[in-house]
């Protein structure tokens, strides 16, 4: 008797594949629309998966080349929130272990919210080390925003419990003594850097939606921050606040007003 259509979903989808090749040609050979269209889907998420596989390998080029040298220990190092007039900048910095692998991952800003909380407890449940690093409005106000991106990575990296033997930073060169290596769109070609990236984009994501409850006005769960529309509109209505960078021009021009 020829199997249903839902025995046939369950044995194409409950794992990546077949028993045999002669049950997919077998699964081929069926006339039945239902079937082909579940071919269809499978063979296009085998598809899927195996770019993502190319994808992962392809940004680990410079943590392999890094293991076949004998180094264990690399930390990838990023921040989030240069850019907005409100809130911290915040990095991350984190070890994987050899064997990591977590499809998908890439940029924080490439990877839609639900997939960012998703990787972001895989990471810190997988990683061997991780480490937060926040530097405050005020902070940089003092130092300017180019200077409390530095620090916030130097205290990420202080964070880990374990020492890094090696850095790969995202288009940064930090005065520390460990060895380093800058990367340009790093958080898009090192997959340690794009985990630092998820890491310390939750982070601050998590940090504005708790700053937004105490200035809803502002609207900082959606625009984090960033000089938006409505943001701008509620400076104007509301003034700045405690939260604001006072050297970021638009908050700075509302002050002048």
């Amino acid at each position: 008797m020829a199997k249903t259509i839902k025995e046939i979903e369950e044995i194409l989808f409950s794992n990546n594949q077949l028993a045999s090749s002669e049950e997919l040609k077998n699964l081929e050979n069926d006339q039945r629309k239902g079937v082909q269209n579940l071919i269809k889907r499978w063979k296009a998420k085998i598809e899927r998966e195996r770019l993502a596989k190319e994808k992962f390998l392809h940004m680990s080029r410079y943590e392999m080349e890094l293991r076949e040298n004998g180094i264990s220990f690399i930390a990838g190092v990023d921040e989030v929130g240069r850019g907005p007039l409100a809130g911290p900048v915040v990095a991350a910095s984190v070890i994987l272990p050899e064997d990591f692998y977590l499809a998908g991952l890439n940029d924080s800003k490439a990877v839609s919210e639900s997939n960012r909380d998703f990787f972001y407890e895989e990471i810190t449940k997988n990683a061997v080390s991780f480490g937060i690093g926040i530097v405050t409005p005020e902070e940089i106000d003092k130092i300017n925003i180019y200077e409390a991106t530095k620090v916030a990575m130097t205290k990420a990296i202080n964070d880990m419990n374990n020492e890094a033997e090696h850095l790969l930073i995202d288009a940064m060169t930090l005065p520390v003594q460990t060895p380093q290596t800058s990367i340009i769109k790093g958080d898009a070609n090192s997959v340690s850097i794009a985990a630092s990236s998820i890491i310390a984009k939750v982070t601050r994501d998590r940090i504005m939606e708790e700053i937004h409850e105490k200035y809803p006005q502002y609207g900082f769960k959606n625009n984090m921050g960033y000089g938006t529309k409505e943001h701008l509109d509620a400076l104007k209505t509301y003034g700045v606040t405690s939260v604001h960078r006072k050297s970021f021009a638009p908050v700075r021009n509302q002050l002048m007003t």
